[in-house]
């Protein structure tokens, strides 16, 4: 199993922080820094709680007014790059929320060498309209990473991150920095672009469509963006967004000779194979997907899609032949008992198999 990513925060990294923080204060007291980071608990703490209590141990030993303070982190956070300087933004999020003016603009710097996603989002909570309007400004900065924090700043649905529910209600607020952004240079920004699409259109899949009829087909790199957004609304068999994309209903297409393991289990990889066919003409513009049925704690299954193949096949056949992993991870837990697997093309079941997920074998 892989190395937990709370591990990232560990006696290297806090050494590094303590001594940028004395080069930039000579009053910092590092011993004291790393023992309270160090405490009792510090074995038990996950991640956002191991970035929080760092933030929250550099507090007592900084100056006490906060722009003095805040201005220190920026320079000693220059010295590093990486997700888990997120500290530094945190230490705003934590303390900054009553000074505006400082606040932003340490968000703004720190963001380039860890990300102010995050930290952002009390700041729109708050501020509102204040806030989103500096976002807009920052949505024309000449740093990739403060555009980006533009749009993935007020992500409805930003995994780690607070709910932001009145754009999930409304997300106008968020499409006049999207729009700002929907052509820019940088892949990484447009990535985010297409994120925060995504996240709009579990709520508001209109939003999503009626750009895809406004915009698509303009540009390589806005259509780039709008695919990417799709994906959540291809995966669940939007018909307006399929066809939009060119997939048509399959109503030529069959899917013969599904055969599945019969049984796995846990921690091995689940075999399987089926073959697409039409008699009457060539295969055309599919997207193959299959789907998984899981068992879960409650005794109920929960579907998950998984994506094979997007192409226009010239043939009258087409052979699949899969595996999928049961490998424990930590972001998912299995559970024995039947589930089933599904053939998705272009959105419409075609078959589908049952197999027995056994216990993990010794």
């Amino acid at each position: 199993m892989a190395e937990p990513f709370k591990n990232l925060f560990n006696e290297v990294l806090i050494d590094n922080v303590a001594a940028s923080l004395v080069k930039h204060c000579p009053d910092f007291d590092a011993m004291a820094f790393k023992s309270s980071v160090f405490d009792a608990h510090w074995q038990q703490r996950e991640l956002k709680d191991r970035i929080y209590h760092i933030a929250t141990s550099m507090q007592p030993l900084l100056p006490s007014d906060y722009a003095q303070a805040v201005a220190i982190l920026q320079l000693a956070g220059a010295a590093f790059s990486g997700v888990e300087y997120l500290i530094f933004p945190a230490y705003v999020e934590l303390f900054g929320l009553d000074d505006y003016e400082p606040s932003v603009k340490a968000l703004e710097v720190m963001t380039p060498y860890s990300s102010s996603e995050l930290a952002v989002r009390p700041f729109i909570i708050r501020y509102g309209d204040r806030m989103m309007t500096q976002m807009e400004r920052w949505a024309e900065s000449e740093n990739e990473h403060v555009r980006r924090l533009a749009s993935e700043g007020c992500r409805p649905r930003l995994p780690w991150a607070m709910a932001l529910p009145g754009f999930k209600r409304d997300p106008g607020a968020v499409l006049n920095i999207i729009e700002k952004l929907m052509d820019d240079k940088s892949e990484y920004v447009r990535r985010s672009v297409a994120n925060n699409l995504n996240d709009i259109s579990k709520d508001n899949p209109d939003v999503l469509i009626d750009l895809l009829h406004k915009r698509l087909g303009k540009n390589s790199r806005t259509d780039w963006i709008l695919k990417h957004a799709s994906r959540s609304l291809l995966k669940q068999g939007d018909s307006q967004v399929l066809q939009r994309f060119g997939f048509s209903d399959p109503e030529h297409v069959k899917a013969a000779n599904l055969e599945v393991d019969q049984n796995v289990a846990i921690g091995k990889q689940l075999a399987f194979s089926f073959q697409l066919q039409t008699t009457d003409r060539e295969l055309g513009k599919l997207r193959i997907e299959y789907a998984i049925d899981f068992m879960k704690a409650n005794g109920r299954q929960a579907r998950k899609i998984f994506k094979v193949s997007e192409a226009d096949y010239a043939d009258t056949t087409k052979t699949v032949a899969k595996t999928h992993s049961f490998k424990l991870i930590t972001t998912r837990r299995y559970y024995p008992g039947r589930h089933d697997l599904a053939v998705i093309v272009n959105g419409k079941q075609l078959a589908s198999e049952a197999f027995e997920l056994l216990a993990e074998q010794p």
